[in-house]
């Protein structure tokens, strides 16, 4: 496994890192959750993502209590906060009082003193900007937070909490978590040069558009009964011939390369040295031996160009 520097930060993370997004807490079998969990440690990954809204608290608990048996120093965990946890006006947001609340109780949810990363899910127009990055200063100043992140925020709003952090002299962005993969492509032209002009890394999720780009859907009118197309209709909607008919040429490169397209895939986004970390998801154990082989693949620029051309 090769490790990048988050960011201007000096922390190391794994070029591929796992999550819990869909997977644990929730439709995937504890055992296999857990086995996922401590084949990726084995193999080198020492960087795992969770939300207090993945399960409504049972991702944490599940990914916390299968850390537990590891050094905390050996690993990086990075949690977030911002979708709604309970039905009342307060229990969603970024507000302080939710902001706090929510982190205290990922860090019980966790049975951890502190988190690494601590991301803002998304972007709250109706909580000023200050207040929200004050507070998460203050759970840096209390150690219980290390790095501060956010997740899928617009190039301007990123740019304007830089400037909110520097005025007030708050701890600053240093990650951002966004999608990122060969068909969603939107942070190549504005959050990356920004992101390489401040020292803020990219931690990307679905690496592997819900599974698309391991070739597993080759038809999108037969759609395999245990995948999470068949569970999720948006993830069914994401899936059309074009992009399959794409996915199916990836493949004959990756062939030639001797790797799988969804290696293939993964050494796309990792060509990108703004990006710290590809974030996968894994319902059995073999699947992240597989996605960590994508870890120190260096593509050549003709198969760069070639991909290029089939992804046009």
């Amino acid at each position: 496994m090769k490790y990048r520097r988050l960011g201007g930060t000096g922390l190391k993370v794994s070029e591929i890192s796992l999550g819990s997004w869909l997977t644990y807490g929730g439709y995937v079998e504890r055992e296999n959750a857990v086995n996922s969990i401590k084949t990726a440690y084995d193999l080198g990954i020492n960087f795992f993502d969770t939300a207090n809204v993945y399960e409504r608290g049972a991702a944490e608990e599940l990914v916390g209590k299968a850390l537990k048996e590891y050094p905390r120093e050996s690993y990086v965990l990075a949690t977030k906060a911002f979708w709604p946890m309970g039905d009342g006006p307060n229990d969603r947001g970024l507000s302080r009082k939710h902001v706090i609340e929510q982190a205290n109780a990922s860090l019980k949810r966790l049975g951890h003193d502190y988190v690494d990363i601590f991301y803002c899910h998304r972007h709250d127009p109706e909580t000023p900007l200050y207040e929200t990055l004050r507070a998460i200063d203050d759970l840096v100043r209390q150690g219980k937070v290390l790095y501060v992140g956010v997740s899928e925020w617009q190039a301007s709003q990123i740019a304007e909490a830089l400037g909110v952090a520097d005025q007030h002299l708050l701890d600053r962005i240093v990650v951002n978590q966004p999608i990122y993969n060969m068909f969603e492509r939107y942070i190549e032209k504005e959050i990356i040069p920004l992101s390489e002009r401040h020292g803020i890394g990219q931690v990307v999720f679905s690496p592997l558009a819900q599974g698309l780009l391991t070739g597993k859907y080759t038809s999108a009118s037969d759609i395999p009964e245990d995948s999470r197309a068949a569970k999720l209709d948006w993830v069914r909607k994401g899936i059309t011939e074009e992009k399959i008919a794409k996915v199916k040429q990836l493949e004959g490169i990756a062939a030639e390369l001797g790797i799988s397209v969804g290696n293939l895939a993964l050494a796309w986004i990792l060509r990108q040295s703004n990006v710290a970390s590809a974030l996968v998801g894994a319902s059995r154990p073999e699947q992240v031996t597989e996605n960590a082989k994508a870890s120190g693949i260096e593509l050549s620029e003709d198969v760069l160009n070639r991909i290029e051309e089939i992804l046009k």
